[in-house]
């Protein structure tokens, strides 16, 4: 339990003593968003990094070479444990914001540090708030800020894949951005198959080549979500 222990302390403290650093950012905004945005992105992942070495865990990656460097894309993950959202975030070269459900918009303090990452909230029960998510993050992906999606909904308690909702899919036939697939194994072995206690784990984090959905034909484009569940799933059978 002490590693958990030491998990939770830094987060109150890092709640605690940014209060009065969030009004700052809203200001740096007003003059220039992107400059709020980046100085929020390295402050998180700061902390999301030291989280992840009180962890003990060790992180294997493999296909580095296909995150992009010069351009907004979609990231698709499968998604196992709390752990996809901390390592994804120190795994990402540039602004990037996760969908997530509406739900963690009610936390004090997480909500508006999850704000200043960009990041969306989405109502799983509504289909209008699907819609609405899908043209936000297109507007964000043209404007420069990658985004961040699991489409199975939710996280998988056996480890199992569930299936990809397509919808998730349009932001990248919207934009004719690249997708890049990833696929963690071993993150939920770290907390969720122990909780509440947190251990060490072997985790590996795969990088698909991306895929150009501006060269998919509209027959191709309406299977994305199939099509990227297989090779992300290919590639966690290979790492198993």
């Amino acid at each position: 339990m002490i590693r958990t222990t030491f998990i939770f302390l830094l987060l109150f403290i890092f709640f605690i003593i940014t209060i009065p650093f969030i009004p700052i950012l809203l200001i740096i905004g007003l003059f220039s968003k992107t400059a709020r945005d980046k100085i929020a992105f390295a402050l998180v992942r700061a902390v999301f990094k030291i989280i992840l070495f009180i962890t003990g865990s060790k992180v294997e990656i493999t296909g580095k070479e296909n995150l992009p460097k010069d351009q907004p894309v979609l990231y698709i993950g499968n998604h196992n444990s709390l752990l996809d959202v901390v390592i994804g975030y120190i795994l990402v070269p540039d602004l990037t914001g996760f969908i997530a459900k509406k739900e963690l918009m009610k936390v004090p303090g997480l909500n508006w540090w999850m704000l200043l990452m960009n990041c969306l909230f989405l109502d799983r029960k509504n289909t209008r708030s699907g819609l609405e998510i899908i043209k936000t993050a297109s507007d964000y992906i043209k404007n420069g800020i990658s985004i961040f999606v699991f489409p199975e909904g939710t996280r998988s308690r056996t480890g199992e894949l569930a299936d990809f909702k397509e919808g998730t899919f349009k932001i990248a036939t919207l934009t004719k951005c690249q997708i890049i697939p990833i696929a963690f194994t071993g993150t939920a072995d770290i907390f969720e198959n122990h909780f509440p206690k947190v251990k060490p784990s072997h985790v590996t984090v795969t990088i698909g080549a991306p895929i150009n959905t501006a060269e998919l034909s509209r027959a191709e484009q309406k299977k994305l979500g199939a099509t990227t569940k297989e090779l992300i799933a290919e590639m966690i059978s290979k790492k198993q």
